[in-house]
C-alpha cells in the first residue's frame, strides 16, 4: 500500500474515532442538579408549638342570691365598665315585703327578750311584788300583834282565844307569803327559760333581716372592679335561681393563657420563657407573654396527654377574649451567632446526624453534632464550617461520591 493510500485510511479511522467519542458524549447523561444551602450564622430560637384557651387572671363571677326574675340588663357584653356600675337589676318587690315582715318580728322577738330579762311581763311582775309586799305588811303587823298578846296573856290581859286568833292568822299569812314567793321563784325560773328561747327568736330575727336585707341589697348586682363585662348570659325577663350566674367581670388588659403542651415537650419548659400568641381569628397579630407556672403532673385531654403551662400575657387592647382558643409557641431554647443549616440537611442515621457537603461537584457523607432546633433550622455544633454548603433533599437520592450540579439555595 503505498503512501497516499495509507493516509487517507488514518484520515478515516481518525474520523470514525472522532464520531464515536462525539456520540458516547452525546448519550452521557449530565450530572443531576441539586439544591445546596450553605452553613451560616443566626440568632436561633427552638419553640414549642402548641394550643391554648386565654382566661382572665382575676375573674369576678356574680350569681343570683335569690329566686327572682331579671328586672333589666343595663350594659353591653364585652364593653367596659368602672367600679360600681350597675350591670344587672334583679326583681327585688318580694323580698323587700319579706325584709318588712322581718323586721317587724324581730321587734317583737327584742320586746319579748327584754320581758324576759325583767323577770317576766311588766304588770305581772309588778302585782307580784305588790302582792309580796303586802303579804310582808301583814306578816308583820301579825307578829307584833302576837309579841303583845303574849305580854298581855302573861298579864291575864288577853284572852286565849284573841292569842289563838292571832296564832292562826299569822299561820295563813305565812302560807300566803310562802305561795307568793314561790310564784316568784317560778316567775323567775320561767323568765330564765323564756330569755333563752327570746334570746334565740331574736338571733334568728336578726339573721333573717339580714339574710333579705342582703338578697335586697344584691338585686342591684354591680360590677366590682374597673374591667370588662366578659359575659352576661341573662336577659331582662329571665328566671334565675340561687347560685345562677349573673355577670362576669375582669380586668382584661393582662389574662392568662392556659396551654396545653404535649408530655414529651413537658421537660423543656421552665418559668419566665417568653411566649407568642395567635389567634386566627386576627392573622398576623402577635400577643407576647411569659410561662408563669410550669406543669407538674399531666391530664388527659381528648387523644393527647399534656401538661397545663399558664402564661400571662399583655393585652392591653382588649382584643383577646376569655375562652376563646389561641396557638401558643414557647420559646425554649435561644443562641446568639449559632451556625446553623436546614433542618432538611441534616439526615438521621441511628444514633447519628449526617449531611452531604458539596466538594466541588461531589457530594461527601458527614457526620455532624447538632445542638437546638428552630422552626427551619438546625445548630451544628461540630462537623461543619461557616460557608460549607450542604445538600438538600430533592427528586435525586443523595449518596456518597455522586457527582452534582449544584444549585444555591437563595
Amino acid at each position: 500500500m503505498n503512501a497516499s493510500r495509507k493516509r487517507v485510511v488514518y484520515w478515516i479511522a481518525g474520523i470514525i474515532a472522532v464520531v464515536a467519542l462525539l456520540v458516547a458524549l452525546a448519550e452521557r447523561e449530565p450530572p443531576p442538579s441539586v439544591r445546596v444551602a450553605q452553613a451560616h450564622r443566626e440568632n436561633l430560637s427552638a419553640s414549642i408549638s402548641s394550643n391554648g384557651k386565654v382566661e382572665p387572671i382575676t375573674p369576678h363571677v356574680l350569681r343570683a342570691k335569690f329566686n327572682t326574675f331579671v328586672k333589666r340588663v343595663a350594659v353591653v357584653e364585652g364593653k367596659k365598665v368602672v367600679r360600681g356600675q350597675l350591670l344587672v337589676e334583679l326583681d327585688a318587690e318580694e323580698a323587700r315585703a319579706a325584709l318588712a315582715r322581718a323586721r317587724e318580728d324581730q321587734l317583737r322577738a327584742e320586746e319579748d327578750l327584754r320581758a324576759a330579762r325583767a323577770g317576766g311581763k311588766p304588770e305581772e311582775v309588778a302585782q307580784l311584788e305588790s302582792d309580796l309586799r303586802k303579804a310582808e305588811a301583814e306578816l308583820t303587823r301579825l307578829r307584833g300583834e302576837r309579841e303583845a298578846l303574849e305580854r298581855l296573856l302573861a298579864k291575864q290581859a288577853a284572852t286565849r282565844d284573841e292569842f289563838d286568833q292571832n296564832k292562826l292568822a299569822l299561820e295563813r299569812a305565812e302560807a300566803q307569803g310562802k305561795l307568793l314567793q314561790q310564784k316568784k321563784d317560778d316567775l323567775a325560773r320561767r323568765a330564765r327559760l323564756e330569755v333563752e328561747r327570746a334570746a334565740l327568736a331574736v338571733e334568728r330575727a336578726h339573721s333573717e333581716v339580714r339574710q333579705f336585707e342582703e338578697q335586697v341589697q344584691s338585686a342591684s348586682v354591680i360590677a366590682p372592679v374597673d374591667g370588662t363585662a366578659y359575659s352576661l348570659p341573662v336577659r331582662a325577663g329571665d328566671f334565675v335561681r340561687v347560685g345562677d350566674l349573673v355577670a362576669e367581670v375582669a380586668d382584661l388588659r393582662r389574662v392568662r393563657v392556659r396551654a396545653f403542651v404535649d408530655e414529651p415537650d413537658i421537660g423543656w419548659l421552665e418559668a419566665g420563657q417568653e411566649v407568642e400568641i395567635t389567634w386566627d381569628a386576627m392573622p398576623g397579630r402577635v400577643w407576647a407573654g411569659k410561662a408563669e407556672h410550669i406543669p407538674q403532673a399531666v391530664v388527659a385531654r381528648g387523644t393527647r396527654s399534656v401538661g397545663e403551662v399558664l402564661c400571662s400575657v399583655e393585652n392591653e387592647k382588649l382584643e383577646l377574649l376569655p375562652n376563646i382558643n389561641v396557638n401558643v409557641q414557647i420559646r425554649v431554647r435561644e443562641r446568639k451567632n449559632a451556625l446553623v443549616v436546614p433542618r432538611a440537611a441534616v439526615r438521621v442515621d441511628g444514633a447519628k446526624r449526617v449531611v452531604f457537603v458539596v466538594d466541588g461537584s461531589t457530594l461527601r457523607r458527614r457526620e455532624v453534632r447538632v445542638g437546638i432546633a428552630g422552626a427551619t433550622n438546625y445548630e451544628i455544633l461540630e462537623g461543619l464550617a461557616e460557608g460549607d454548603r450542604v445538600a438538600l433533599p430533592g427528586e435525586t437520592e443523595l449518596r456518597d461520591g455522586l457527582a452534582i450540579a449544584p444549585v444555591e439555595e437563595k
